[in-house]
């Protein structure tokens, strides 16, 4: 495995680790729906939180959760929108970004509740 796929699994453990101390209940981890992934689906408050995790090792000028395109935001509602039906679930849906910037051994982690919407 690459070390970019290394410090992905890395960075997706750190955002289901924070969603815990959150106190989230994770539904599932890289849920697929044919070309679309789900990093993380957790629930807090009848708040189904849709969670896309951004991983980086150096700090860019473009803001981690500026690279999530139009495209990717179109997968994950339609993800989304399976997920609920499929396990009959009458819950809110949110789009959530945790964003994680690694510098050296330290790790700065940003969760941004309601990133963006589906509309």
């Amino acid at each position: 495995m690459g070390k970019h796929n290394e410090f992905g699994k890395e960075g997706e453990q750190i955002a289901s680790d924070l969603l815990l101390e959150k106190g989230y209940t994770i539904h599932c981890r890289n849920y697929r729906y044919l070309k679309a992934e789900i990093d993380i689906i957790a629930e807090k408050d009848g708040v189904l939180a849709i969670v896309e995790v951004r991983a980086r090792s150096n700090d860019q000028i473009i803001p981690i959760a500026d690279t999530i395109t139009k495209k990717k935001i179109k997968l994950l509602v339609m993800a989304a929108n399976t997920y609920v039906t499929e396990n009959k679930l009458n819950v809110e849906v949110r789009f959530d970004i945790i964003a994680i910037l690694k510098n050296k051994q330290l790790f700065k982690v940003d969760h941004l509740e309601a990133a963006f919407y589906h509309f």
